[in-house]
């Protein structure tokens, strides 16, 4: 990343606030339930292995977690459907700490709940080494680390238009960030958000197949252009 307007300083301290994440459909959400007296709040911990050393992978969370519906409702024991569609995951813990106190619950009770995604989910396509779907268990990552994940952006990789494209409640969009502008810290989408598809497209000169970089585009073209007056030459003097 290069400060290619000259308006930052190099001793500022650049920071972006990654707006909260609002929860949509097919999200997986892990809800965690503790209480001064365990045994009532037991039954809504789907997790029944406590072994410790057990091992997080997707699967596991998919099977332990609450899966958003089509409707943006999750099914909880007691308090049945509960809408989250568009909530974040503070407000779906308060909602759901309310419900419980409102239903089940009497107010003396020491209740704690803690509700995140379950794991941050993002595809990558297009030229990085290696191309695919990565599950990662952090709240929060950036572009830069999401695809170094992915193996990082190969050699033939036009870094200056790496395309985004974000789940909305009303549809997919489409974004563009340049890799290549320290700016691009500053942008909304520098935070990867669950189900992102990042795709990085290949230089234009690679797409035409005439080198990766100047020197070898200069090199492509200038033996091109050496075998076409070669043959001219030749074709003449026949």
């Amino acid at each position: 990343m290069q400060d290619k307007d000259g308006s930052i300083d190099s001793t500022m301290v650049i920071t972006q606030v990654a707006k909260p994440y609002r929860v949509q459909v097919n999200d997986l959400i892990s809800i965690t339930l503790k209480a001064d007296n365990s045994d009532l709040v037991q039954m809504f911990n789907k997790r029944e292995n406590t072994n410790q050393q057990q091992t997080v992978s997707e699967a596991n969370l998919y099977m332990n977690g609450y899966v958003v519906d089509e409707h943006g409702n999750i099914r909880i024991p007691v308090l049945e459907e509960v809408n989250v569609l568009g909530y974040t995951t503070e407000e779906i813990r308060k909602k759901v700490e309310s419900l419980l106190y409102e239903k089940y619950l009497k107010e003396e009770v020491q209740l704690f709940v803690s509700v995140k995604l379950a794991g941050l989910s993002y595809t990558t396509t297009g030229q990085v080494n290696n191309p695919g779907r990565v599950t990662v268990f952090k709240d929060k990552l950036n572009i830069v680390e999401a695809l170094a994940l992915a193996g990082d952006i190969n050699d033939v990789a036009d870094r200056g238009d790496v395309v985004i494209v974000r789940q909305y409640p009303g549809g997919s969009r489409i974004h563009h960030i340049d890799l290549t502008n320290v700016n691009a810290m500053l942008s909304p989408y520098y935070y990867i958000k669950p189900n992102d598809m990042i795709i990085v497209n290949p230089l234009p000169q690679k797409s035409i197949g005439t080198g990766t970089n100047g020197l070898q585009t200069f090199t492509t073209i200038f033996s091109v252009f050496s075998v076409i007056t070669s043959s001219i030459l030749l074709i003449r003097t026949l």
